[in-house]
């Protein structure tokens, strides 16, 4: 588990297997003001939330377990269904396979806030978080 912290107030928890993606996401959002916890499985993020409540969430689809992100998206949400979370996939790209989120869905299966296609632009990222934050 890594932690940082800036002036902002509003604290992001990024929860990703690939080593890259979780550095190249961490810089990107400490740029723009954030306070950033880390965590490279479903397990590490959980220890996370047990100290910690970030105000939201942004987390890969697969991870240990091919369901890792829609587990930590279904406890999180029971823990809070306020706190928003994001999940991102490289499954769309690699498989064409397509994700939507479905939260205001009464029959929806994906409990997430908004589901991002890898590889992602920063701005995108950072548009959604201040749309759901």
């Amino acid at each position: 588990m890594e932690t940082s912290k800036t002036n902002n107030s509003k604290t992001i928890l990024i929860v990703d297997d690939d080593p890259d993606f979780l550095l190249q996401t961490r810089m990107q959002l400490e740029a723009a003001g954030y306070n950033i916890l880390s965590a490279h499985s479903l397990k590490e993020a959980e220890e996370i939330m047990v100290d910690n409540r970030p105000d939201l969430v942004v987390a890969d689809l697969m991870m240990e377990y091919m369901d890792a992100g829609l587990v930590l998206c279904h406890r999180v949400k029971k823990k809070d269904p306020n706190t928003p979370v994001i999940l991102v996939s490289a499954l769309t790209s690699q498989t064409g396979m397509a994700f939507e989120s479905s939260l205001d869905k009464s029959n929806g299966w994906i409990k997430a806030d908004a589901v991002l296609t890898k590889p992602m632009r920063a701005e995108q990222l950072k548009r959604e978080i201040e749309r759901l934050l």
